[in-house]
């Protein structure tokens, strides 16, 4: 069965209905359990569970030091485009927003690079916006062959490619790729995407899995938190990630938990998440899923990333710009506002004080 079929046979009245009978006691049984199931992860997910989050938080440590040990790895954003043909109403991107428009070119790119190389990551993510016409797959194909001989770990977070289209990438020294179906609400999506290639939900829905066929290391997934109901999206989330992981063990399945932050068009999430849901999400991944990685972005504050060092998450971002060209001309755009500024070095540091271990480099492409 494809993950869309799986997708469209689960009921949402349904999942409010368990999660509102879940109780403490429930919660307090599963984190006793060595292996949960999807309705286990439900369960830490409801309410019962918020009023559990003490013994969520000791759980998840245990679980990601045995799994990780005491390490964060560090990688940063390197935006390259931000032409876009998408209508997002949440997005400073959009293709009607007033923002000025640019491409870096072959020199540009390579310069941003050995400025972000010199900060010591060897994780980097490049970044356009989703045009195909001003950054066709061959404008990518350039910037991951000028990248790759820096850094350890090249991923991309584009608009969808076809399965040959990763397959030529990853030749190109693609490592990895991250793509958010930001809701898994199909009634919800087509009104957030009014128009452009996008709004097509379906096959946003398949494109981590045509970057498993296309030979991706690791695919990271994740729900825009703040544009539904977060249990539910949090709950489908998971649900993407057993599949691709039951489908593809070879790969390296991830999830991002990013929340929706203020932008230049001004949206208004209609289900925003409390901090302490937001720890509670990334309290039940872990648990559930022991050994995926989980991403938590600079849209988050200094206090609460510092907080989530040792409660789940692998993976976080550092000197941040969410600008075109940003790393070399020291600019930030009106993508999102970028919570967190820190540079890598602070970041590094602050890691370090907690105990751990900042990893600029976990793998190399051979």
């Amino acid at each position: 069965m494809s993950f869309i079929s799986e997708l469209e046979s689960i009921r949402d009245d349904e999942l409010c209905q368990q999660l509102k009978e879940t109780s403490v006691q429930d919660v307090q049984r599963i984190l006793a359990q060595s292996s949960l199931s999807m309705r286990d992860y439900l369960a830490l997910l409801s309410p019962a569970g918020e009023a559990c989050i003490e013994d969520m938080a000791q759980c998840a440590h245990r679980r990601t030091v045995q799994h990780f040990g005491r390490t964060m790895q560090l990688f940063t954003p390197m935006y390259m485009a931000n032409y876009c043909e998408n209508g997002c109403i949440y997005c400073g991107y959009s293709h009607y927003s007033d923002i000025h428009r640019l491409k870096l070119n072959a020199s540009d790119i390579e310069a941003e690079a050995q400025n972000i190389r010199s900060t010591g990551l060897e994780h980097i993510l490049l970044l356009t916006g989703e045009s195909y016409q001003h950054s066709p797959v061959s404008y990518i194909e350039d910037a991951i062959r000028i990248v790759a001989p820096l850094f350890s770990s090249v991923s991309i977070e584009v608009y969808s490619l076809t399965v040959h289209e990763y397959e030529q990438l990853v030749k190109a020294g693609l490592d990895g790729m991250t793509m958010f179906q930001e809701t898994y609400n199909p009634i919800l999506y087509e009104q957030l995407h009014p128009f452009g290639p996008k709004r097509d939900f379906q096959k946003r829905i398949d494109t981590p899995e045509f970057a498993c066929q296309g030979g991706v290391r690791t695919v990271n997934i994740g729900a825009l938190m703040g544009l539904d109901d977060w249990r539910l999206e949090a709950y489908k989330t998971g649900l993407h990630a057993r599949y691709l992981m039951k489908q593809y063990p070879d790969v390296e399945v991830a999830v991002s938990t990013p929340r929706i932050r203020p932008c230049a068009v001004g949206y208004q999430p209609q289900h925003p998440l409390r901090d302490i849901e937001l720890v509670q999400y990334i309290l039940a991944l872990r648990i559930a899923f022991p050994r995926i990685g989980i991403t938590l972005s600079s849209r988050e504050s200094p206090m609460m990333r510092n907080h989530l060092v040792k409660l789940g998450v692998t993976k976080m971002s550092a000197g941040v710009t969410t600008a075109v060209g940003g790393h070399t001309r020291g600019e930030d755009s009106n993508q999102f506002d970028i919570s967190d500024n820190r540079s890598v070095a602070a970041m590094a540091a602050m890691i370090r004080e907690q105990g751990y271990q900042p990893i600029f480099k976990d793998w190399q492409l051979l």
